[in-house]
C-alpha cells in the first residue's frame, strides 16, 4: 500500500484531522493524483450530526486538512524541495450543498487555484455517492521559524 502524504512527510503529526499519530483523530490519507490530491475516507456513526448524515464540523475539518496538504505538496514541488513546508490555514470557507450520507466513503478532491512562493489558494470538493455535498475555497500559507506550527512535520 502506498504511503499518504501525511504518512510520508509527517508520521508523528498529531493533528485531529490529518495526523497519523492521533489514534482518536480522523486520520485522513491524501494521495497525489496528477494535478489533484485525493482522499477516500469512511465516516463512522460518531461523526454524524444525526443518524446517517455527516456532521458539518467534521466536513470542515476534512476539507481543511486535505486542502492544507494539497497546498504543502504543491509549494514543495514549486520550490524543488524534498520536504513540504509547514503550512497553516489563513482562511477557508465551506459551502454545504446537501446532506452527506455516512453509509459509504466520501471522496475529497483538491487542486491549486493560485500558487505563490509562500502560499496557495486551493479549491476542493467532498463527494458522497457520486454527488458533490460540500465545496471549499481556502488560502494556506507556509510559516517561518518562530511560528508555533513551524516544524510540526
Amino acid at each position: 500500500m502506498d504511503q499518504s502524504l501525511q504518512e510520508r512527510f509527517a508520521p508523528t503529526n498529531a493533528c485531529f484531522g490529518c495526523g497519523p499519530a492521533n489514534r482518536d483523530g480522523l486520520r485522513i490519507r491524501s494521495f497525489v493524483d496528477g494535478d489533484e490530491v485525493v482522499c477516500t475516507w469512511q465516516p463512522k456513526p460518531m461523526h454524524e450530526a444525526f443518524p446517517g448524515m455527516l456532521n458539518g464540523g467534521i466536513i470542515g475539518a476534512l476539507l481543511d486538512c486535505h486542502c492544507n496538504w494539497t497546498a504543502a505538496w504543491h509549494l514543495m514541488r514549486q520550490a524543488g524541495a524534498d520536504t513540504p513546508p509547514c503550512t497553516v490555514t489563513a482562511e477557508y470557507s465551506i459551502k454545504l450543498r446537501r446532506p452527506t450520507p455516512t453509509d459509504a466513503p466520501v471522496l475529497l478532491r483538491a487542486k491549486v487555484a493560485e500558487l505563490q512562493p509562500d502560499r496557495a489558494r486551493i479549491t476542493a470538493t467532498l463527494e458522497a455517492g457520486g454527488r458533490v455535498c460540500a465545496t471549499c475555497d481556502g488560502l494556506f500559507v507556509a510559516v517561518r521559524e518562530g511560528h508555533p506550527a513551524f516544524h510540526r512535520w
